[in-house]
């Protein structure tokens, strides 16, 4: 057992516990935050996906030891932002999620590739969700809510 101390959706937070355990099962046990989610546990479906001082990791694969002084934001800490209202409104209104396994995860995704492409390209959507799987939409959908997001959002990104 160690004392792992990162921030934690914009809070300071020390847990003891042993480095190896993957930060989705701290987030989830720990800290009860259901957002990222278990799903292949491989790092192949994004159903877990986190920013990790901005950037999207799969906190699946991810052990505890990693996060030490790291910024870790989950969907829970993203929705209170008006980047996140702007992406949900945006997802609601073009269909974007449907039974909802795999939003929290394309919303950050969505968060991360938004960061690096204010105005994406629909390659670079495409590219920016490749990494999270849906079996619902068939991504056009998800597609176009990052692309309405973009449109209504402008001055956000």
């Amino acid at each position: 057992m160690s004392k792992i101390t990162f921030i934690l959706n914009h809070q300071n937070v020390e847990v003891d516990a042993t480095p190896s355990m993957r930060l989705l099962d701290i987030i989830r046990e720990h800290f009860h935050l259901t957002g990222p989610k278990e799903g292949c546990g491989e790092g192949e479906c994004g159903a877990c996906s986190v920013l990790m001082d901005g950037h999207l990791i799969n906190s699946c694969c991810t052990p505890l030891a990693n996060v030490q002084g790291h910024e870790i934001v989950t969907i829970e800490g993203f929705a209170k932002t008006k980047r996140y209202e702007v992406l949900s409104e945006a997802f609601h209104y073009e269909g974007g999620s449907q039974c909802g396994a795999c939003t929290p995860g394309m919303i950050m995704a969505a968060e991360s590739l938004l960061r690096k492409h204010p105005h994406p390209s629909e390659e670079q959507i495409r590219i920016g969700l490749s990494g999270n799987l849906c079996r619902c939409t068939g991504y056009n959908m998800i597609v176009k809510a990052i692309q309405r997001a973009v449109e209504k959002g402008d001055g956000l990104w």
